[in-house]
């Protein structure tokens, strides 16, 4: 069955709630100020079933103009527009502002339900008919039916609702597949339940005990029970009116203009950029940094407009602008939003997001403007390759591709394939993708530092991973940086040794003034094997500026010519292993050995014989027993 949402629109007192209910049979003004007044003041709902048997949902908003916002927070996310106008008062100043809304919206499905017939006589209701019809010819709804009924006497009712089922025969149903998004359009407490929030959900599906996010808060939330058309259900479905019972959360922690979506999908922001297109008949001209009353979803905020291409936008004109929000918003690439004068309040525009999370933009900048083309008119192939190029160290993962693009995953992953054998992008890991382009760009950064740094230090192998990671791709975490890392040594652009990164090839390469040094480290260790002398003794020995000599003696340690076994004590290797060579023969008589028996093995003094024997422990050649050390069993095989 198709999942479908009805809403209605028009003036105040026009018949909108009276015909919802001999549609449905359900009064949707409950709050006791609405029936005293005889105006709808909130948002009222009622499921509906149409003549073939399917459900759907009717949204009946209010009509008074200053209830605009609420009607706003109902029109979103509806798929067919009954357009409610009296026969006995024609097109109003509220019928305008709403038909209004409906095209900004995007809503393209609707019928006329011209009301109150049996108030008016035939010729009347003929004329009101011809004015109606004018009025819509440049509209959306330019061939939509226009059904005169009267909600009491019933008459056109009937053939109201066969109209109702032609045209939502023909509605496009909201997506099922990919992230949640639910708008909040009412927060309530029902006892034995506790917390409660319904809305109009817009993509993907919710199940009963799943996890969602609460935005703009980020907390999260468990669902506890689930329905629709007040029946209980396990699982809910992009199109369909949905009432939640949470748990781990209280109704004070909830308003209207709230998201419940897929956790780590959506999030808040201060600003978007958008296209945003100004009614034809609005009376004012828009301004750079004019404050406006923005409308996405369920929520309303004031704002600032950017205009990003132009100093001033007059009424039927569009531009490329920045909304900079007074509070944080949620929103998604594609939304459709609208936008309200702030004082006095009026409906002047609307338009699309083109980047839900942007940063901020400066004004008459071709690049900007260029960026923001792509993104708004650009096929799924352009708008993924311009996102990962327009951060071209960064590793970009496909859920925060589909958050950019405002596509599904599955498609984007499908496209990400072709463009990876196109070699247009490359692949690290599942779902984690860079530009061929930001690859060899990095490639060429880190070719130039490493070139830099083995003329600066002739005697190191090479920077460490960590130092490249941190000085060009910081937003990549280590592990994702390795990956990175192996593609360009797969493309021999890189070596890589341990933890060091060199270019192909590298060999540390001693000068003659370091080989002199060299000779001379080796020959006084060689002479004193067990008693070295100090690394401040050998520079004064080689009289070397000190950064050269620690370079020296770097090299030779990475060489595996010396080995450091404390802060400032160095060993030849082949001291080590004469070492290990004397306590093989010692073990082989004996089971313990004492620090005094090695010291004296090694005729040697304390100061040598400690650090050298915890060096022998530290590599599990001995371990100590109390005062004594012993031969490690793994070493005895």
């Amino acid at each position: 069955m198709k999942r479908l949402i009805l809403g209605t629109a028009g003036h105040i007192d026009h018949g909108k709630t009276t015909l919802v209910k001999a549609l449905t049979g359900i009064e949707t003004d409950r709050l006791k100020e609405e029936k005293q007044r005889g105006i709808s003041i909130e948002l009222g709902f009622a499921p509906f079933v149409l003549p073939d048997g399917q459900k759907a949902a009717i949204v009946d908003v209010p009509g008074h103009e200053r209830f605009i916002k609420h009607m706003l927070a109902g029109a979103f996310g509806i798929d067919l527009v009954i357009l409610v106008i009296a026969a006995d008062e024609g097109v109003m100043p509220q019928t305008r502002e709403h038909m209004d809304i409906i095209e900004l919206l995007g809503v393209k499905n609707g019928i006329i339900a011209l009301t109150k017939k049996d108030m008016v006589d035939e010729e009347w209701l003929m004329l009101v008919e011809e004015e109606v019809r004018e009025y819509l010819s440049a509209t959306i709804l330019a061939d939509a039916a226009i059904i005169a009924v009267s909600a009491v006497t019933g008459e056109g009712i009937a053939e109201l609702l066969q109209e109702i089922q032609r045209v939502s025969d023909g509605v496009k149903e909201k997506p099922t597949f990919g992230k949640a998004r639910l708008p909040v359009d009412r927060v309530f407490t029902k006892a034995g339940f506790g917390t409660v929030v319904t809305g109009t959900l817009w993509s993907g599906g919710i199940e009963t005990g799943e996890t969602l996010e609460l935005l703009p808060s980020g907390k999260k939330v468990k669902i506890r029970t689930l329905q629709v058309h007040n029946d209980k259900v396990d699982r809910a479905y992009a199109g369909q009116r949905v009432a939640v019972n949470l748990q781990g959360v209280d109704v004070a922690d909830i308003e209207r203009g709230n998201w419940l979506s897929t956790p780590d999908y959506l999030s808040s922001t201060y600003r978007m950029d958008a296209r945003l297109h100004l009614l034809s008949s609005s009376t004012r001209v828009l301004k750079n940094w004019n404050r406006i009353r923005f409308h996405l979803g369920t929520d309303e905020t004031m704002a600032r407009i950017v205009l990003l291409d132009g100093d001033e936008l007059h009424p039927g004109q569009e531009g490329y602008v920045q909304i900079v929000m007074e509070k944080p918003v949620v929103g998604h690439k594609g939304d459709p939003f609208v936008i309200r004068y702030y004082s006095p309040i009026s409906t002047i525009g609307g338009g699309t997001i083109i980047d839900a999370n942007a940063s901020k933009q400066k004004r008459f900048k071709e690049e900007t403007l260029n960026e923001l083309i792509v993104k708004e008119e650009g096929n799924l192939s352009e708008m993924l390759l311009y996102e990962l190029e327009a951060n071209p160290q960064d590793v970009i993962s496909v859920n925060e591709l589909s958050k950019r693009t405002g596509n599904d995953e599955d498609r984007i992953r499908q496209e990400l394939e072709q463009m990876t054998q196109d070699h247009k992008v490359v692949a690290l890991k599942k779902d984690e993708y860079m530009s061929t382009f930001g690859l060899e760009q990095l490639a060429d950064k880190i070719i130039n530092a490493l070139q830099e740094y083995h003329s600066k230090y002739p005697l190191r192998q090479g920077p460490s991973r960590e130092d490249i990671r941190s000085r060009f791709s910081k937003n990549v975490n280590t592990k994702t940086f390795n990956l990175i890392l192996k593609e360009l040594e797969m493309d021999k652009k890189v070596e890589i040794q341990d933890q060091q990164i060199r270019l192909p090839g590298h060999v540390p390469a001693p000068g003659e003034q370091e080989l002199k040094a060299i000779h001379l480290i080796k020959r006084q260790m060689g002479d004193n094997l067990f008693a070295p002398p100090s690394a401040e003794a050998l520079r004064e020995a080689a009289a070397i500026e000190e950064g050269a000599f620690m370079e020296i003696l770097a090299y030779l340690t990475s060489e595996k010519v010396l080995v450091k076994i404390s802060p400032d004590m160095y060993f030849l290797q082949e001291a080590l292993e004469e070492g290990k060579n004397r306590l093989n023969q010692y073990f082989a008589q004996e089971k313990e050995l004492s620090l005094a028996t090695f010291r004296d093995m090694l005729d040697t003094t304390r100061k040598y014989a400690l650090p050298l024997i915890e060096y022998y422990d530290k590599i599990r050649f001995t371990h100590r027993v109390g005062d004594a050390r012993k031969k490690t069993k793994q070493e005895q095989r």
